[in-house]
Protein backbone atom coordinates (compact mmCIF):
# COMPACT_ATOMS: atom_id res chain seq x y z
CA UNK A 1 0.00 0.00 0.00
CA UNK A 2 1.40 3.65 -0.95
CA UNK A 3 1.78 6.03 1.52
CA UNK A 4 -1.59 8.09 0.85
CA UNK A 5 -3.54 4.60 1.60
CA UNK A 6 -1.62 3.97 4.79
CA UNK A 7 -2.73 7.57 5.90
CA UNK A 8 -5.86 7.03 5.26
CA UNK A 9 -6.23 3.59 7.08
CA UNK A 10 -4.75 4.92 9.87
CA UNK A 11 -7.50 8.07 9.91
CA UNK A 12 -10.21 5.07 10.17
CA UNK A 13 -8.28 3.83 13.10
CA UNK A 14 -9.37 6.25 15.08
CA UNK A 15 -8.17 33.32 12.85
CA UNK A 16 -7.94 34.86 16.03
CA UNK A 17 -6.71 37.94 17.84
CA UNK A 18 -3.34 38.26 19.53
CA UNK A 19 -3.76 40.51 22.84
CA UNK A 20 -0.05 41.77 23.90
CA UNK A 21 -1.90 43.42 26.81
CA UNK A 22 -4.82 44.08 29.32
CA UNK A 23 -5.29 47.69 26.90
CA UNK A 24 -5.79 45.71 24.25
CA UNK A 25 -8.70 43.29 25.84
CA UNK A 26 -10.97 46.55 27.01
CA UNK A 27 -10.54 48.30 23.80
CA UNK A 28 -11.83 44.75 21.80
CA UNK A 29 -14.48 43.88 24.30
CA UNK A 30 -15.90 46.75 25.09
CA UNK A 31 -17.25 47.40 28.72
CA UNK A 32 -20.44 45.29 29.07
CA UNK A 33 -18.06 41.88 29.60
CA UNK A 34 -16.36 40.43 32.52
CA UNK A 35 -13.04 39.78 33.23
CA UNK A 36 -10.76 38.18 35.23
CA UNK A 37 -7.18 39.60 36.53
CA UNK A 38 -4.52 38.82 38.73
CA UNK A 39 -0.62 37.95 39.39
CA UNK A 40 1.81 35.92 38.42
CA UNK A 41 3.92 35.70 40.98
CA UNK A 42 7.41 34.39 42.61
CA UNK A 43 6.32 31.81 45.16
CA UNK A 44 8.77 33.07 47.89
CA UNK A 45 7.63 30.78 50.87
CA UNK A 46 6.17 28.21 48.64
CA UNK A 47 2.99 28.17 49.78
CA UNK A 48 1.22 28.70 47.03
CA UNK A 49 -0.15 31.69 48.35
CA UNK A 50 1.14 35.50 47.52
CA UNK A 51 2.67 36.70 50.82
CA UNK A 52 3.77 40.38 51.05
CA UNK A 53 7.29 41.05 49.33
CA UNK A 54 6.23 38.33 46.23
CA UNK A 55 7.13 39.90 42.94
CA UNK A 56 5.33 39.53 39.87
CA UNK A 57 7.18 37.95 37.06
CA UNK A 58 6.70 39.88 33.69
CA UNK A 59 6.30 38.64 29.96
CA UNK A 60 4.73 35.39 31.00
CA UNK A 61 1.44 34.17 28.53
CA UNK A 62 -1.96 33.97 30.45
CA UNK A 63 -4.93 32.35 28.94
CA UNK A 64 -8.79 31.72 29.15
CA UNK A 65 -8.48 29.46 26.51
CA UNK A 66 -9.10 32.12 23.32
CA UNK A 67 -7.29 35.13 24.28
CA UNK A 68 -3.58 34.93 24.97
CA UNK A 69 -2.08 37.87 26.82
CA UNK A 70 1.27 38.69 28.66
CA UNK A 71 1.97 39.74 32.01
CA UNK A 72 2.74 43.36 32.68
CA UNK A 73 6.17 44.57 34.51
CA UNK A 74 4.68 44.32 38.24
CA UNK A 75 3.09 40.18 36.72
CA UNK A 76 -0.62 41.43 36.27
CA UNK A 77 -2.85 40.38 33.40
CA UNK A 78 -6.24 40.91 32.16
CA UNK A 79 -8.68 38.54 30.48
CA UNK A 80 -12.26 38.97 29.51
CA UNK A 81 -13.85 35.71 31.60
CA UNK A 82 -17.15 33.55 30.85
CA UNK A 83 -18.74 31.06 32.52
CA UNK A 84 -16.57 27.68 31.79
CA UNK A 85 -13.74 29.33 30.95
CA UNK A 86 -10.15 27.87 32.37
CA UNK A 87 -7.58 30.80 32.85
CA UNK A 88 -4.11 29.09 33.15
CA UNK A 89 -0.76 30.42 32.99
CA UNK A 90 1.94 29.06 30.41
CA UNK A 91 5.01 28.21 32.27
CA UNK A 92 7.76 29.61 30.65
CA UNK A 93 11.15 27.78 30.50
CA UNK A 94 13.54 28.51 33.71
CA UNK A 95 9.93 28.23 36.08
CA UNK A 96 7.78 25.56 37.69
CA UNK A 97 4.70 25.62 39.21
CA UNK A 98 3.11 23.87 41.58
CA UNK A 99 2.19 20.21 41.92
CA UNK A 100 -0.08 18.17 44.19
CA UNK A 101 0.35 15.13 46.71
CA UNK A 102 -0.36 13.51 43.16
CA UNK A 103 2.03 15.40 40.87
CA UNK A 104 0.10 17.00 38.82
CA UNK A 105 0.22 20.60 37.64
CA UNK A 106 -1.82 23.39 39.36
CA UNK A 107 -1.28 26.04 36.69
CA UNK A 108 -5.52 27.10 36.31
CA UNK A 109 -8.50 28.39 37.48
CA UNK A 110 -11.84 26.92 36.51
CA UNK A 111 -14.51 29.73 36.30
CA UNK A 112 -17.79 27.72 36.97
CA UNK A 113 -19.85 29.83 39.23
CA UNK A 114 -22.93 27.89 39.09
CA UNK A 115 -21.20 24.11 39.08
CA UNK A 116 -21.25 21.62 36.38
CA UNK A 117 -24.12 20.31 35.71
CA UNK A 118 -25.51 17.17 37.36
CA UNK A 119 -23.26 14.28 35.70
CA UNK A 120 -23.07 10.76 37.16
CA UNK A 121 -19.35 11.63 37.46
CA UNK A 122 -18.84 14.86 39.19
CA UNK A 123 -18.00 17.82 37.45
CA UNK A 124 -16.44 20.97 39.10
CA UNK A 125 -18.16 22.63 42.25
CA UNK A 126 -19.79 25.72 42.16
CA UNK A 127 -17.05 28.57 42.22
CA UNK A 128 -19.37 31.02 43.28
CA UNK A 129 -18.53 34.86 42.21
CA UNK A 130 -15.11 35.68 40.54
CA UNK A 131 -12.49 36.26 42.79
CA UNK A 132 -11.13 40.06 42.93
CA UNK A 133 -7.44 38.52 42.04
CA UNK A 134 -6.89 35.13 40.80
CA UNK A 135 -3.10 34.82 41.12
CA UNK A 136 -0.90 31.98 40.22
CA UNK A 137 2.44 31.01 41.89
CA UNK A 138 5.80 29.84 40.33
CA UNK A 139 9.38 29.27 41.55
CA UNK A 140 12.31 29.55 39.46
CA UNK A 141 13.66 26.39 38.50
CA UNK A 142 17.24 25.30 36.59
CA UNK A 143 16.09 23.78 32.92
CA UNK A 144 18.83 22.11 30.61
CA UNK A 145 18.36 22.60 27.00
CA UNK A 146 18.82 19.24 27.42
CA UNK A 147 16.16 17.27 29.40
CA UNK A 148 14.23 13.97 28.59
CA UNK A 149 10.54 13.37 29.61
CA UNK A 150 8.41 10.08 29.62
CA UNK A 151 5.67 9.99 27.45
CA UNK A 152 2.39 7.50 28.04
CA UNK A 153 -0.41 6.31 25.95
CA UNK A 154 -3.67 5.26 26.70
CA UNK A 155 -3.68 4.06 30.15
CA UNK A 156 -6.96 3.01 30.12
CA UNK A 157 -7.69 1.04 33.55
CA UNK A 158 -11.51 -0.29 33.38
CA UNK A 159 -11.12 -1.40 37.12
CA UNK A 160 -9.10 -1.24 40.62
CA UNK A 161 -7.45 -4.81 39.29
CA UNK A 162 -6.09 -3.19 35.93
CA UNK A 163 -4.61 -0.30 37.94
CA UNK A 164 -2.70 -2.55 39.72
CA UNK A 165 -1.39 -4.14 36.33
CA UNK A 166 -0.34 -0.23 35.62
CA UNK A 167 1.64 -0.32 38.86
CA UNK A 168 3.63 -3.05 38.41
CA UNK A 169 4.06 -3.48 34.71
CA UNK A 170 4.62 -0.11 33.93
CA UNK A 171 4.73 2.74 36.79
CA UNK A 172 7.44 0.43 39.07
CA UNK A 173 9.76 0.51 36.00
CA UNK A 174 9.16 4.07 35.03
CA UNK A 175 10.04 4.65 38.45
CA UNK A 176 13.45 3.33 38.18
CA UNK A 177 14.55 4.38 34.81
CA UNK A 178 12.52 7.78 35.27
CA UNK A 179 15.33 8.97 38.34
CA UNK A 180 18.30 6.50 36.48
CA UNK A 181 17.65 8.49 33.07
CA UNK A 182 17.00 12.10 34.99
CA UNK A 183 13.55 12.63 33.13
CA UNK A 184 12.19 15.67 34.16
CA UNK A 185 8.63 15.20 33.77
CA UNK A 186 6.08 12.84 32.02
CA UNK A 187 2.93 12.84 30.10
CA UNK A 188 -0.06 10.69 28.87
CA UNK A 189 -1.69 11.26 26.10
CA UNK A 190 -5.71 10.55 26.57
CA UNK A 191 -7.93 7.70 27.84
CA UNK A 192 -6.29 7.87 30.97
CA UNK A 193 -9.09 5.87 31.96
CA UNK A 194 -11.54 3.27 30.78
CA UNK A 195 -15.13 5.03 31.04
CA UNK A 196 -15.20 4.63 34.69
CA UNK A 197 -14.05 8.33 35.97
CA UNK A 198 -14.83 7.42 39.54
CA UNK A 199 -11.32 5.59 39.47
CA UNK A 200 -8.48 9.02 38.35
CA UNK A 201 -7.78 9.36 41.84
CA UNK A 202 -6.29 5.83 42.24
CA UNK A 203 -4.69 5.78 39.24
CA UNK A 204 -3.13 9.28 39.59
CA UNK A 205 -1.99 8.28 42.95
CA UNK A 206 -0.33 5.27 41.02
CA UNK A 207 1.19 6.99 38.51
CA UNK A 208 2.29 9.56 41.18
CA UNK A 209 4.36 7.13 42.53
CA UNK A 210 7.11 7.56 39.94
CA UNK A 211 7.68 11.39 41.46
CA UNK A 212 7.51 13.19 38.41
CA UNK A 213 4.97 16.49 37.42
CA UNK A 214 2.55 14.61 35.35
CA UNK A 215 0.62 16.47 32.54
CA UNK A 216 -2.53 14.70 30.90
CA UNK A 217 -4.64 14.87 27.67
CA UNK A 218 -8.28 14.16 27.57
CA UNK A 219 -9.47 10.86 25.32
CA UNK A 220 -13.01 9.54 23.99
CA UNK A 221 -12.94 7.28 27.05
CA UNK A 222 -12.25 10.55 29.44
CA UNK A 223 -15.77 11.56 28.54
CA UNK A 224 -19.10 12.32 30.43
CA UNK A 225 -21.51 10.53 28.50
CA UNK A 226 -24.85 11.24 29.95
CA UNK A 227 -23.52 15.46 28.89
CA UNK A 228 -25.85 16.79 26.25
CA UNK A 229 -22.97 18.42 24.60
CA UNK A 230 -19.22 18.41 23.50
CA UNK A 231 -18.86 21.65 26.37
CA UNK A 232 -20.24 19.49 29.35
CA UNK A 233 -18.46 16.34 28.22
CA UNK A 234 -15.12 17.34 29.89
CA UNK A 235 -15.94 18.22 33.18
CA UNK A 236 -14.94 15.72 35.52
CA UNK A 237 -11.45 15.94 33.44
CA UNK A 238 -11.72 19.36 33.76
CA UNK A 239 -12.37 18.72 37.97
CA UNK A 240 -9.32 16.83 38.14
CA UNK A 241 -6.83 18.13 35.77
CA UNK A 242 -7.66 21.35 34.74
CA UNK A 243 -8.11 22.41 30.86
CA UNK A 244 -8.47 20.21 28.19
CA UNK A 245 -6.19 22.02 25.81
CA UNK A 246 -2.74 24.21 26.97
CA UNK A 247 0.83 24.50 26.99
CA UNK A 248 3.84 24.77 28.50
CA UNK A 249 7.58 26.10 28.06
CA UNK A 250 10.51 23.48 29.25
CA UNK A 251 14.01 24.19 27.24
CA UNK A 252 14.23 25.22 23.95
CA UNK A 253 10.90 23.28 23.62
CA UNK A 254 7.01 24.49 23.63
CA UNK A 255 5.04 21.89 24.38
CA UNK A 256 1.11 22.19 23.17
CA UNK A 257 -1.39 19.50 24.54
CA UNK A 258 -4.71 19.64 22.22
CA UNK A 259 -8.36 18.41 22.85
CA UNK A 260 -9.12 16.57 19.31
CA UNK A 261 -12.01 14.33 20.61
CA UNK A 262 -15.77 15.75 19.91
CA UNK A 263 -18.30 14.33 21.99
CA UNK A 264 -21.93 14.30 20.19
CA UNK A 265 -24.21 14.47 23.00
CA UNK A 266 -25.89 11.86 24.75
CA UNK A 267 -28.29 11.87 22.38
CA UNK A 268 -26.58 10.69 19.61
CA UNK A 269 -23.90 9.17 21.44
CA UNK A 270 -20.67 8.62 19.51
CA UNK A 271 -17.65 11.68 19.01
CA UNK A 272 -15.16 12.13 16.25
CA UNK A 273 -11.46 13.61 15.77
CA UNK A 274 -11.93 17.25 15.39
CA UNK A 275 -10.19 20.66 16.98
CA UNK A 276 -12.54 23.19 18.06
CA UNK A 277 -13.01 26.58 16.26
CA UNK A 278 -11.74 28.48 19.78
CA UNK A 279 -9.20 25.85 20.29
CA UNK A 280 -7.31 27.01 16.92
CA UNK A 281 -8.30 30.50 17.70
CA UNK A 282 -6.18 29.92 21.19
CA UNK A 283 -3.21 28.47 19.51
CA UNK A 284 -2.86 30.86 17.07
CA UNK A 285 -2.50 33.43 19.99
CA UNK A 286 -0.27 31.38 21.56
CA UNK A 287 2.11 30.89 18.65
CA UNK A 288 2.89 34.23 18.28
CA UNK A 289 4.49 34.56 21.59
CA UNK A 290 6.59 31.29 20.66
CA UNK A 291 10.23 31.72 19.05
CA UNK A 292 10.38 29.90 15.54
CA UNK A 293 13.69 28.06 16.91
CA UNK A 294 12.02 26.63 19.47
CA UNK A 295 10.79 22.77 18.58
CA UNK A 296 6.45 22.66 18.60
CA UNK A 297 6.28 19.07 20.74
CA UNK A 298 2.00 18.93 20.11
CA UNK A 299 0.14 16.00 21.97
CA UNK A 300 -3.18 14.97 21.60
CA UNK A 301 -5.25 11.69 21.68
CA UNK A 302 -6.91 10.87 18.58
CA UNK A 303 -3.93 10.65 15.89
CA UNK A 304 -3.79 13.69 13.25
CA UNK A 305 -5.08 11.57 10.51
CA UNK A 306 -8.32 11.13 12.00
CA UNK A 307 -8.90 14.80 13.04
CA UNK A 308 -10.91 16.64 10.35
CA UNK A 309 -9.89 19.61 10.42
CA UNK A 310 -6.53 18.77 10.54
CA UNK A 311 -5.32 20.76 7.94
CA UNK A 312 -6.50 24.07 9.75
CA UNK A 313 -3.98 22.86 12.20
CA UNK A 314 -1.15 22.27 9.36
CA UNK A 315 -1.57 25.64 8.62
CA UNK A 316 -0.67 27.23 12.00
CA UNK A 317 2.39 25.77 12.18
CA UNK A 318 3.76 24.41 8.95
CA UNK A 319 5.82 27.94 8.78
CA UNK A 320 7.77 26.45 11.52
CA UNK A 321 11.24 24.46 10.72
CA UNK A 322 10.68 22.48 14.07
CA UNK A 323 7.84 20.03 14.66
CA UNK A 324 6.81 16.89 16.12
CA UNK A 325 3.62 15.54 17.33
CA UNK A 326 2.25 12.67 18.95
CA UNK A 327 -0.69 10.47 19.49
CA UNK A 328 -2.05 7.19 20.79
CA UNK A 329 -6.10 5.89 20.45
CA UNK A 330 -5.61 3.31 18.17
CA UNK A 331 -3.63 0.78 20.56
CA UNK A 332 -0.64 0.60 17.37
CA UNK A 333 2.75 2.02 16.86
CA UNK A 334 3.43 3.95 13.72
CA UNK A 335 5.73 6.66 12.51
CA UNK A 336 3.97 8.30 9.98
CA UNK A 337 5.15 11.56 8.25
CA UNK A 338 3.13 14.16 6.07
CA UNK A 339 3.79 16.19 3.05
CA UNK A 340 2.61 18.42 0.19
CA UNK A 341 0.28 14.33 -0.80
CA UNK A 342 -1.17 15.12 2.72
CA UNK A 343 -1.93 18.57 2.71
CA UNK A 344 0.85 19.84 4.65
CA UNK A 345 3.28 22.63 2.78
CA UNK A 346 5.82 22.80 5.30
CA UNK A 347 9.66 22.85 3.75
CA UNK A 348 9.88 19.29 5.75
CA UNK A 349 7.75 16.60 6.48
CA UNK A 350 6.15 16.49 9.28
CA UNK A 351 6.68 13.92 11.80
CA UNK A 352 3.48 12.25 13.73
CA UNK A 353 4.53 9.51 16.12
CA UNK A 354 1.05 7.30 17.47
CA UNK A 355 2.54 6.28 20.27
CA UNK A 356 2.16 2.65 22.48
CA UNK A 357 -0.28 2.43 24.89
CA UNK A 358 0.58 1.47 28.62
CA UNK A 359 -2.38 -0.76 28.36
CA UNK A 360 -1.67 -2.49 24.95
CA UNK A 361 -4.50 -4.24 23.47
CA UNK A 362 -6.57 -2.91 26.84
CA UNK A 363 -4.92 -5.60 28.83
CA UNK A 364 -6.22 -8.77 26.71
CA UNK A 365 -4.34 -12.01 26.62
CA UNK A 366 -2.91 -14.56 28.46
CA UNK A 367 -1.76 -13.93 31.92
CA UNK A 368 2.01 -14.30 32.87
CA UNK A 369 3.57 -15.52 35.99
CA UNK A 370 2.27 -12.09 38.44
CA UNK A 371 -1.28 -12.68 36.54
CA UNK A 372 -0.42 -9.61 34.39
CA UNK A 373 -1.97 -10.24 30.71
CA UNK A 374 0.71 -9.56 27.86
CA UNK A 375 -1.56 -7.36 26.24
CA UNK A 376 0.24 -7.53 23.18
CA UNK A 377 -1.07 -5.21 20.67
CA UNK A 378 -2.32 -6.01 17.07
CA UNK A 379 0.56 -4.82 15.52
CA UNK A 380 2.44 -7.44 17.35
CA UNK A 381 4.13 -4.86 19.56
CA UNK A 382 4.73 -4.81 23.16
CA UNK A 383 2.62 -2.93 25.43
CA UNK A 384 5.17 -0.22 27.27
CA UNK A 385 5.85 3.82 27.02
CA UNK A 386 9.04 5.78 25.56
CA UNK A 387 11.42 8.07 26.64
CA UNK A 388 11.92 11.18 24.72
CA UNK A 389 15.04 13.32 24.75
CA UNK A 390 15.64 16.49 24.11
CA UNK A 391 18.71 18.26 22.73
CA UNK A 392 18.05 22.26 22.16
CA UNK A 393 15.07 21.88 19.38
CA UNK A 394 15.88 18.38 18.51
CA UNK A 395 14.76 15.14 19.60
CA UNK A 396 15.10 11.40 20.22
CA UNK A 397 12.18 9.04 20.93
CA UNK A 398 13.13 5.95 22.93
CA UNK A 399 10.77 2.91 22.88
CA UNK A 400 10.30 1.17 25.94
CA UNK A 401 8.60 -2.72 25.97
CA UNK A 402 6.72 -3.03 29.41
CA UNK A 403 8.12 -5.41 31.92
CA UNK A 404 11.23 -6.09 29.77
CA UNK A 405 14.55 -5.19 28.73
CA UNK A 406 15.47 -1.78 27.16
CA UNK A 407 17.38 -3.54 24.28
CA UNK A 408 14.27 -5.47 23.47
CA UNK A 409 13.10 -3.95 20.34
CA UNK A 410 12.30 -6.47 17.91
CA UNK A 411 10.47 -9.79 16.89
CA UNK A 412 11.83 -12.23 14.57
CA UNK A 413 10.00 -14.74 13.48
CA UNK A 414 11.17 -18.03 12.49
CA UNK A 415 9.74 -21.79 12.52
CA UNK A 416 12.15 -23.75 15.44
CA UNK A 417 13.18 -26.46 12.68
CA UNK A 418 13.26 -25.95 9.01
CA UNK A 419 13.96 -29.07 6.37
CA UNK A 420 16.89 -28.61 4.89
CA UNK A 421 15.53 -28.16 1.20
CA UNK A 422 13.34 -25.81 2.17
CA UNK A 423 15.21 -23.42 4.36
CA UNK A 424 16.62 -21.51 0.70
CA UNK A 425 12.60 -20.12 0.50
CA UNK A 426 12.08 -19.56 3.88
CA UNK A 427 11.04 -16.03 5.12
CA UNK A 428 12.63 -14.50 7.86
CA UNK A 429 10.47 -11.94 9.14
CA UNK A 430 11.07 -8.92 11.73
CA UNK A 431 8.94 -6.83 13.44
CA UNK A 432 10.66 -3.61 14.56
CA UNK A 433 8.56 -2.58 17.26
CA UNK A 434 8.67 1.61 17.12
CA UNK A 435 10.41 1.09 13.30
CA UNK A 436 9.51 3.22 10.44
CA UNK A 437 10.15 4.07 6.74
CA UNK A 438 13.46 5.83 8.00
CA UNK A 439 14.78 2.76 9.49
CA UNK A 440 16.85 0.16 8.18
CA UNK A 441 17.27 -3.63 8.69
CA UNK A 442 19.67 -6.01 7.65
CA UNK A 443 19.85 -9.48 8.39
CA UNK A 444 23.27 -11.77 9.12
CA UNK A 445 23.18 -15.69 9.17
CA UNK A 446 26.45 -17.11 11.43
CA UNK A 447 29.13 -15.47 9.89
CA UNK A 448 27.80 -14.23 7.11
CA UNK A 449 27.50 -10.93 4.96
CA UNK A 450 24.82 -8.32 6.62
CA UNK A 451 21.99 -8.89 3.88
CA UNK A 452 19.41 -5.85 3.74
CA UNK A 453 15.83 -6.75 4.48
CA UNK A 454 12.69 -5.56 2.52
CA UNK A 455 9.83 -3.07 4.35
CA UNK A 456 6.40 -4.20 3.91
CA UNK A 457 3.13 -3.79 5.17
CA UNK A 458 1.24 -6.76 6.51
CA UNK A 459 0.26 -8.54 9.44
CA UNK A 460 2.58 -9.44 12.27
CA UNK A 461 3.02 -13.42 12.32
CA UNK A 462 3.36 -13.80 16.35
CA UNK A 463 0.04 -12.10 16.57
CA UNK A 464 -1.35 -14.39 13.69
CA UNK A 465 -1.03 -17.28 16.17
CA UNK A 466 -1.78 -15.75 19.03
CA UNK A 467 -5.77 -15.74 17.70
CA UNK A 468 -4.42 -19.42 16.56
CA UNK A 469 -4.35 -20.69 20.12
CA UNK A 470 -7.49 -18.61 20.93
CA UNK A 471 -9.76 -20.54 18.71
CA UNK A 472 -8.08 -23.82 19.50
CA UNK A 473 -10.78 -26.01 21.65
CA UNK A 474 -8.25 -25.29 24.69
CA UNK A 475 -7.35 -21.69 24.67
CA UNK A 476 -5.42 -19.85 26.88
CA UNK A 477 -6.77 -17.82 29.96
CA UNK A 478 -7.33 -14.24 29.62
CA UNK A 479 -9.54 -12.19 27.36
CA UNK A 480 -9.61 -12.32 23.79
CA UNK A 481 -7.24 -10.33 21.89
CA UNK A 482 -8.65 -7.48 19.24
CA UNK A 483 -7.78 -8.46 15.61
CA UNK A 484 -4.97 -8.31 13.85
CA UNK A 485 -4.10 -4.90 11.80
CA UNK A 486 -1.92 -4.27 9.53
CA UNK A 487 1.37 -2.28 10.28
CA UNK A 488 4.56 -0.92 7.85
CA UNK A 489 6.87 -1.42 10.70
CA UNK A 490 7.80 -5.12 9.19
CA UNK A 491 10.76 -6.22 7.21
CA UNK A 492 11.46 -9.52 5.68
CA UNK A 493 13.91 -11.67 3.63
CA UNK A 494 14.89 -15.14 2.22
CA UNK A 495 16.98 -17.32 4.96
CA UNK A 496 18.86 -18.85 1.95
CA UNK A 497 20.41 -22.36 1.70
CA UNK A 498 21.62 -23.56 4.67
CA UNK A 499 23.35 -27.11 5.52
CA UNK A 500 22.01 -29.13 8.45
CA UNK A 501 22.44 -28.40 12.27
CA UNK A 502 21.82 -25.13 14.68
CA UNK A 503 22.54 -21.98 13.29
CA UNK A 504 22.17 -17.82 14.44
CA UNK A 505 20.39 -14.96 12.28
CA UNK A 506 21.21 -12.02 14.00
CA UNK A 507 19.41 -8.85 13.13
CA UNK A 508 20.72 -5.23 12.66
CA UNK A 509 18.51 -2.58 12.59
CA UNK A 510 19.08 1.93 12.63
CA UNK A 511 16.04 3.87 13.27
CA UNK A 512 15.69 7.62 12.14
CA UNK A 513 17.65 8.80 14.98
CA UNK A 514 20.47 6.81 14.47
CA UNK A 515 20.30 4.28 17.34
CA UNK A 516 21.46 0.79 17.05
CA UNK A 517 19.70 -2.55 18.07
CA UNK A 518 20.60 -6.24 17.47
CA UNK A 519 19.21 -9.29 18.17
CA UNK A 520 18.96 -12.96 17.28
CA UNK A 521 17.23 -15.95 17.05
CA UNK A 522 18.81 -19.70 16.90
CA UNK A 523 17.18 -22.00 14.33
CA UNK A 524 17.81 -25.90 13.61
CA UNK A 525 17.61 -27.41 9.97
CA UNK A 526 17.11 -31.12 10.02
Amino acid sequence: MNRRGFLANAAALVGGLTFSSPRTVLRSFGAQAQYVEGVVFHDRSGSGKRQPGDPGVSGVSVSNGREVVKTDKNGRYKLPIEDGMVVFVVKPSGWSVPVNSEGLPQFHYVHRPNGSPKLRYAGIAATGNLPSSVDFAMTPAKESDRFKMVLFGDPQPRNQTEIDYIAHDVVEQVAREAREQGCVFGLSLGDEMFDNLSLYDSLNRTVGTIGLPWYNTVGNHDLNYDSTDNEGATETFKRVFGPTYYAFDYGKVHFVVLNDVVWHGSGQGGYHGELTKRQLEWLKNDLVHVPKDRLLFIAMHIPIGGVQNREELFRLIEDRPHTFSVSAHTHVQANIFYGKEEGWNGKAEHHHLNHVTVCGSWWEGAPDERGIPHATMSDGGPNGYSIIEFKGNEYVVHYRPASRPAWEQMGIFLPEEILAGDARNTEVIVNVFAGSERSTVEMKVDTGEWVKMENYRGQDPFFLKLKELEASPKPPLGLKLPNPSETAHLWKAKLGAMSKGTHVVEIRTRDMYGQVFYDRRIVRIV
